[in-house]
């Protein structure tokens, strides 16, 4: 459930993650307004898209889509915890609170919106946790402690900004998906993702074993990728039945893909490991 989802983000920033006390985070400008503003932001993302996943699509449509009937109900509590966040940080910042931004979020479909949200909760949690070591106000950090669902990866849904705002986020470098072949993308199929690896390599990041993290649906997988023949792209393969761990089904819909240098047992994907993202592919059964 998504729910878990959350609690997993969670728990994995706090896991692989530097302790707080051993961090060097330099304040932004701005300091613990800027901070919890950053945090406002992200919140409102979190609520916009969980709203957005409620008015477009019924309870029907996720069963029909093959999720249980304790789905949907998860899925309101969500947007309820996701519109308390939001009040509560607007009233702690009161008239220093950020209005709030415009977002797109690139959903088609059930799958598509539940696979995404694997990429918004289980991508990014450590931002705001390291951020929270610059905070010099120590009584702020129980609000700090209490957001989970924070990412850098949400700057790409933002397309604009209130006026008179400016927050300091970070965002990864773009992850550009090939044209699909003549059949389209399939599972067990090659997808290009073009520069990526000569972006990695001027960056430093090509170093030692990336992956590509595919989000479908519930489902994720950690799929390693290899240098393209031009020495320009990286590469990889849909994951397909034969690749399916534990039950789970080859990938289907829209599906997400980051990379990252993470390999899904030890590591989880995170911001401290995320190489660029996200692609959009469409994989067809």
């Amino acid at each position: 459930m998504l729910r878990s989802l959350c609690l997993m983000a969670g728990l994995a920033a706090t896991t692989f993650g530097a302790p707080l006390e051993s961090r060097a985070v330099s304040a932004p400008p701005g300091g613990d307004i800027t901070i919890l503003n950053y945090a406002l932001a992200l919140e409102y993302l979190e609520r916009k898209f969980y709203q957005e996943g409620i008015n477009n699509y019924t309870e029907s449509d996720f069963c029909d889509a093959g999720f249980d009937k304790e789905f949907y109900p998860n899925l309101m509590r969500i947007y309820e915890d996701e519109k308390t966040h939001v009040d509560f940080l607007s009233t702690a910042l009161g008239k220093k609170a950020i209005g709030e931004p415009t977002f797109d979020f690139p959903v088609t479909d059930v799958h598509g919106f539940v696979g995404l949200a694997g990429v918004l909760e289980g991508v990014g949690v450590s931002a705001y946790l390291g951020a929270a070591a610059a905070i010099a106000n120590k009584d702020y950090l129980t609000a700090a402690g209490s957001i989970l669902t924070v990412f850098s990866l949400a700057a790409q849904f933002i397309t604009g900004l209130a006026p008179n705002t400016n927050l300091p986020f970070k965002a990864f470098p773009t992850l550009t998906a090939g044209d699909p072949t003549k059949t389209g993308y399939k599972a067990g199929g090659k997808v290009v993702f073009k520069g990526a690896y000569k972006a990695a390599k001027a960056a430093g990041k090509s170093g030692g074993k990336v992956n590509a993290v595919f989000y479908s649906g519930l489902q994720t997988y950690y799929v390693p990728v290899v240098i393209g023949k031009n020495k320009i792209d990286y590469v990889a393969t849909i994951p397909g039945a034969d690749y399916a761990t534990d039950g789970q089904p080859a990938p289907a819909g829209q599906v997400y893909i980051t990379l990252s240098s993470a390999d899904g047992k030890k590591v989880l994907a995170g911001d401290e490991n995320t190489i660029a993202g996200v692609a959009i592919v469409e994989v067809i059964c």
